[in-house]
């Protein structure tokens, strides 16, 4: 009895498997997104829609258990939209909400805007936005370093640092991007789903959260105001 019931799992597994080989890469993800009125912000996708809500979240304040704990953030150094290096070190002991940015994304009037909005609120209280230019996602951020500086400066008076634009999938990841994937993997494995995905970063340089693009920044907003006041 037990060879037969262990073959009457292949089907079932091999099912599983097909299954997985159709999940959307992120090279496809544009593709894969299609408009949903009846949601928020219109967008969606098999990467964000389908997601399970299972025990992913973690409290805000409480560092991801993985291989990569012990490096923080203040072991790298960055390229700013100018072209100069920055070592996030400098940003030791301020709560940083990091998010790969576009100019031409239908999330992107929302998110620079309530981005604004919150950094003003809280910058004075040891906040940072880091924003990281990507063009991974639908081609959505095609332009320069200076054309998405004066979009991001001009049209939403953004005043948080924006930095060179980087790959966050793939083999040209940048090594900040690696280290916080691997930090707080997502549920399609450690890939960026799309653009303004978002990593919340504690005083310690640790990755306590990780949101989907969907999520609002407003939404976020109380989880920055305990790590703020921790």
């Amino acid at each position: 009895m037990a060879p037969a019931a262990f073959t009457s799992l292949l089907p079932a597994a091999a099912s599983a498997s097909a299954a997985a080989s159709r999940l959307p890469s992120a090279a496809g993800a544009a593709a894969s997104f299609v408009r949903l009125p009846h949601h928020p912000t219109g967008w969606a996708g098999p990467s964000v829609a389908a997601a399970p809500r299972t025990a992913r979240r973690r409290a805000p304040g409480v560092a991801y258990a993985t291989a990569a704990t012990e490096k923080s953030i203040y072991d790298y150094t960055v390229k700013d939209i100018d072209g100069k290096d920055v070592p996030l070190k400098k940003f030791k002991n301020k709560v940083l909400l990091i998010v790969n940015v576009a100019s031409q994304c239908g999330l992107t009037t929302a998110n620079y805007t309530e981005l604004s909005h919150i950094y003003e609120k809280y910058k004075t209280q040891g906040f940072e936005i880091l924003a990281f230019p990507c063009n991974q996602f639908g081609a959505q951020e095609p332009g320069s370093n200076s054309q998405i500086k004066q979009f991001a400066c001009t049209r939403f008076k953004a005043e948080f640092p924006i930095f060179d634009k980087v790959d966050v999938n793939g083999p040209n990841t940048a090594p900040i991007y690696k280290f916080l994937k691997s930090s707080a993997g997502g549920f399609l494995g450690d890939l960026v789903k799309w653009n303004f995905e978002k990593f919340l970063v504690d005083k310690n340089g640790k990755v306590v959260e990780r949101y989907p693009p969907t999520t609002s920044p407003f939404q976020i907003e109380k989880d920055i105001q305990k790590l703020i006041a921790a």
